[in-house]
């Protein structure tokens, strides 16, 4: 299992943030193997269909460029001349080779891990130089890996090719019998395919070397209980300053509540547990609304608040504690207590016109109709 620095053993899975970082650094899996097999089998391929090309633009080249004329031959502007010539007829004629190995090099390397740019890993850093940290990595497990690979890949290669010059010795020997232009084309296509061959067997250290980067990569990314730890700290926050945000934040809503309690029509309390404060018009509301809740001190510091504006105080526990636990701030009250309150809000505004111009004193209801499903104790 790895370790970090400090000994702690890396047993968690690497968060996202930990991944997101590492590509910001350039560490995403990379596998030069698969790079490799593919820029030498396609080149290989590309090459063998592109030959007949390769060969008629050759001898037009030749014939345009080496044959010289008397003036050509005494010219010494002239040769430099034709050596441009041939040059640009030459990266002309192998423009599309090279564009295909371009290509295929480009996907090889994005094909594991994705395409990536990375600024930070462009940086240059005096730590690359120091050559015990370079010592560190040749004798490394990863550099360990890799004198596997290489010593596998010259195993196969090797095998490969006495295969190939066991099955092809015959064909080797007839060579000796052909004409020079037979036997330099069946020559040139043996070379090619033989090529092409002995590349194939490199995709067998692909196929290994593939899951393996994949492995080393998540293993390298791994991290230590105390670095998640950590890295939640920094990315939620520390717990004692995120208590302190929530608290501030019920203090603020504490402070919008309180400020709407005047504003309210009448408040419903226990007396002395609950306190909820409704306020309505029929012009602008279908229904009542809750503007203010609350039990203890605060259920306190709002019937204070109501006696100080003047907002009538119903005594009406069942009511009250129906409201508060099957209601949010700022909300309106739920249908099943429409009738309820409808007493309730029928008793408090003939209870102002009494108190404006007096008459019978209306009669507080002696029970308000609430369900049995919103009633708590």
């Amino acid at each position: 299992m790895a370790e970090n620095q400090d000994g702690q053993e890396k047993s968690q899975e690497p968060t996202a943030k930990r991944i997101a970082d590492a590509r910001k650094k350039g560490q995403v899996p990379r596998s030069r193997e698969l790079n490799t097999t593919a820029i030498t089998m396609i080149g290989l391929a590309a090459m063998m269909v592109m030959a007949p090309v390769f060969v008629n633009s050759s001898y037009r080249l030749f014939e345009e460029q080496f044959v010289l004329d008397r003036a050509d031959i005494f010219d010494p502007n002239a040769m430099l001349g034709h050596l441009v010539a041939a040059i640009g007829d030459a990266l002309v004629m192998l423009a599309p080779f090279f564009m295909v190995l371009i290509v295929v090099a480009v996907l090889s390397s994005i094909a594991l891990g994705g395409f990536n740019v990375s600024f930070e890993a462009m940086q240059p850093k005096l730590s690359k130089l120091d050559p015990i940290k370079g010592m560190k990595r040749i004798f490394s497990a990863k550099g360990l890996m890799e004198l596997l690979k290489s010593v596998g890949k010259f195993v196969l290669v090797g095998a490969a090719t006495a295969v190939l010059l066991h099955a092809w010795s015959d064909d080797l020997l007839r060579l000796g019998d052909l004409s020079v232009e037979r036997s330099l084309g069946e020559a040139m296509r043996m070379v090619m395919w033989s090529a092409l061959l002995l590349s194939s067997t490199l995709i067998l250290m692909a196929v290994l070397d593939v899951p393996f980067q994949l492995w080393q990569h998540r293993r390298d990314l791994k991290m230590t209980q105390q670095e998640v730890r950590d890295e939640f700290k920094e990315t939620e926050g520390r717990p004692e300053v995120k208590n302190r945000i929530r608290q501030l934040q019920r203090e603020q809503a504490q402070r919008r509540m309180m400020a709407e309690v005047p504003e309210a029509d009448v408040i419903v309390t226990n007396p002395t547990h609950y306190a909820v404060a409704l306020r309505y018009d029929p012009e602008q509301q279908s229904a009542p609304l809750v503007v203010a809740k609350g039990k203890g001190l605060v259920a306190a510091n709002i019937r204070e608040i109501g006696t100080a504006h003047q907002v009538a105080l119903v005594e009406a526990p069942a009511l009250a504690r129906a409201i508060y636990f099957n209601t949010e701030l700022n909300q309106q009250i739920p249908a099943a207590l429409f009738l309820a309150v409808a007493q309730l809000l029928a008793y408090v505004f003939q209870l102002r016109v009494y108190q404006a111009e007096g008459g019978d004193i209306p009669q507080q209801p002696e029970h308000y109709p609430v369900p049995e499903a919103y009633q708590h104790d």
